[in-house]
């Protein structure tokens, strides 16, 4: 049993894991994960970062933030943080579709908090399109609060 902030007692729902989450491993991790990213749907959007060059440039900063879940010596999930060193993000959270709901998400998540908590990350952000309101609610349910903040990018190359 586990005890709730309000002091109740609930019990903790225990899932058996048939999988494994580690960090990602370059490049061997790569095309499995660009696989993955590809059929995860519309809630993952590939573009100029995620070349095979611009992850490796990613990794000589934090390559602990790279994680990936693996069954059976195949990718199912992956997870890509950042940390600036004052404000994490969070980029790309996918489960394989005949995965998924069998809590691949929440440990990859979970793992990544725990990350960012021991590198001294106070406060996490991430994108969420406005029409993925199953990652809207996976978020919400785990603690995570809607920002009403309007977000701006640019292309610099």
């Amino acid at each position: 049993m586990e005890s709730s902030p309000d002091g109740r007692n609930q019990l903790k729902k225990e899932v058996k894991r048939d999988f494994r989450v580690r960090t990602f491993e370059f490049p061997q991790d790569y095309e499995p994960v660009i696989r993955l990213w590809r059929i995860a749907g519309g809630g993952v959007h590939l573009g100029p970062s995620d070349t095979y060059e611009e992850i490796a440039k990613k990794l000589q900063r934090d390559p602990q933030l790279f994680l990936v879940a693996e069954k059976e010596g195949h990718v199912v999930g992956a997870v890509l943080g950042g940390f600036d060193g004052r404000r994490g993000l969070v980029y790309h959270l996918a489960v394989h579709p005949a995965e998924r709901n069998r809590g691949v998400a929440t440990a990859l998540m979970e793992e990544l908090e725990h990350r960012f908590r021991k590198i001294g990350c106070r406060r996490v952000y991430l994108l969420v399109a406005p029409e993925n309101t199953t990652a809207q609610q996976f978020y919400e349910r785990r603690g995570w609060q809607r920002m009403e903040i309007l977000t701006y990018g640019k292309d610099l190359e």
